[in-house]
């Protein structure tokens, strides 16, 4: 129990200090922001500063940090550890990164970004790289909250709920910014955090009562991630969580928000502070499931969406479980509409296409829809199929995150400014990736990689990682002198 709360301490202390720090360097100022200076009434709106926090949150807080967490538990009690610190170093800087850039760049999305500081031919590959991973989460975002209403609804209503879900999120991707997302989205947030504040209400009462359930019993240890059984904490532990610790995802998600900002000085607590909010929700969640797998152990073979049911059920009754799940299917919801708009939003950049129109806009997403459909039908076919579409998401949102980071690196020193708070956390998920596709194989429990042993991985992964580290420090300086 002592280990949870800590870590929660040390993210509220963090925003405080190595947020400030973050802030300091990135400079805020008092100049006009894009909504600002240039509002075309669809995109680039100013919105309330309280608006632009609750749909930034929503924004970046998918499905990770519920089902991603209750999955990443199972590798003990080093979650409370590595989540928190993380989050401060790598995840919320990425999100603080990702923002300023996009402000400072009159609200261009990531692949503009890339192009101005990571150079042409890389962001030829990169943006059809983002365009088809968002498809993927948008997918993915559709699926998980279908499955979620079926279960509680307990009948065949999957393909209803997605019908549903699809036009929800064709209007949000098209219409004005301010219209359906600024509208609806604080009542979401207020779902979301009165939900979690429940479950945490709960579990520090079951925690005082009983701290082993905190704690990793011995069934538990039996049952847990380990090396053993091809779940090492590196790399694996970076991939299952990646929306607590980082994730690329939000690195797309920010430039929304950067067009409906009207003063930089609230990108602090509107990047930084709510993937630090974010790291709490993650950290809650993760408790929760770190007490029912002690409660219940034979819950750890059970998929997470479905031990989610049980979390709510058993700490807060039926009918209060029933809303936090309502709550959770909002999460993945809110990050789908918002992928479907950053998808549309960065092919109109990259084909130079006129969004005011909104001819323009439905043929945008009745493109991309036959995309998703097919994803979705494909991801039905069975388990295997869907842990496919999840792994592939996983590891490719890490290369989104890599990507905006040392991009981020790039910028800082093209500005003078320290660049190690980018680039440190930007190599290490660089060995993160490189780890992961050089040791991952339908041998090791995962999708088609190189296969290597760990340990061989490892050394060429911190390899790819060294020269990358000092390429993309020349190239900085580099375009510093220009």
């Amino acid at each position: 129990m002592l280990l949870f709360l800590v870590g929660i301490a040390v993210l509220i202390a963090g925003y405080f200090t190595y947020g400030k720090l973050v802030e300091k360097v990135l400079s805020p100022d008092d100049r006009a922001t894009p909504a600002v200076k240039s509002p075309d009434g669809v995109d680039f709106v100013v919105l309330p500063h309280w608006k632009n926090m609750l749909i930034q949150l929503l924004n970046i807080a998918g499905v990770g940090p519920v089902i991603g967490v209750i999955l990443g538990i199972k590798f003990g009690s080093i979650v409370f550890i590595i989540l928190p610190i993380g989050n401060l170093i790598a995840g919320a800087t990425h999100d603080m990164i990702a923002g300023m850039m996009s402000l400072r760049k009159d609200g261009a999305n990531l692949t503009t970004l890339v192009q101005n500081n990571l150079g042409k031919v890389y962001y030829n590959i990169f943006s059809w790289f983002m365009v088809v991973l968002l498809l993927l989460v948008v997918a993915v975002f559709v699926n998980i909250p279908a499955s979620l209403v079926d279960g509680m609804i307990k009948g065949d209503c999957f393909w209803y709920a997605v019908a549903a879900i699809t036009i929800y999120y064709v209007a949000a991707a098209m219409f004005p910014v301010d219209k359906i997302i600024g509208r609806i989205y604080p009542v979401f947030g207020g779902m979301l955090i009165v939900s979690t504040i429940a479950i945490f209400g709960a579990l520090l009462v079951a925690g005082i009562k009983d701290p082993s359930i905190m704690q990793e019993g011995f069934a538990f240890k039996l049952a847990k991630f380990t090396a053993e059984k091809n779940q090492p904490v590196i790399p694996m532990l970076f991939v299952t969580i990646a929306c607590g610790i980082i994730s690329g995802f939000h690195a797309t998600q920010s430039p929304i928000v950067a067009r409906t900002i009207s003063s930089e000085k609230q990108a602090r607590s509107t990047f930084y502070g709510m993937m630090v909010v974010e790291g709490i929700i993650g950290m809650i969640w993760a408790g929760a499931g770190m007490a029912i797998y002690n409660l219940f152990p034979h819950y750890m073979a059970m998929a997470p969406a479905k031990v989610l049911g049980y979390i709510t059920t058993h700490f807060l009754g039926s009918f209060a479980g029933n809303v936090t799940i309502v709550g959770v299917i909002v999460l993945a919801i809110t990050s789908g509409d918002t992928a479907l708009r950053s998808t549309r939003m960065a092919l109109a950049e990259m084909l130079h296409i006129n969004q005011k129109p909104i001819r323009n806009r439905l043929i945008l997403c009745g493109v991309m829809l036959v995309i998703v459909a097919a994803l979705l039908y494909w991801s039905n076919q069975s388990a295997k199929t869907f842990n496919l579409l999840w792994n592939y998401f996983s590891w490719g949102n890490q290369v989104l995150a890599v990507t905006t980071l040392l991009a981020g690196s790039v910028y800082l020193a093209q500005k003078g400014l320290w660049r190690l708070i980018a680039l440190v956390p930007g190599i290490f998920m660089l060995f993160i990736v490189a780890c992961y596709i050089l040791w991952i194989s339908p041998d090791h429990g995962g999708p088609v990689g190189v296969g290597l042993e760990l340990n061989i991985a490892y050394i060429l992964a911190t390899v790819i990682a060294a020269v990358a580290a000092v390429v993309i420090w020349i190239h900085g300086d580099k375009l510093a002198k220009k």
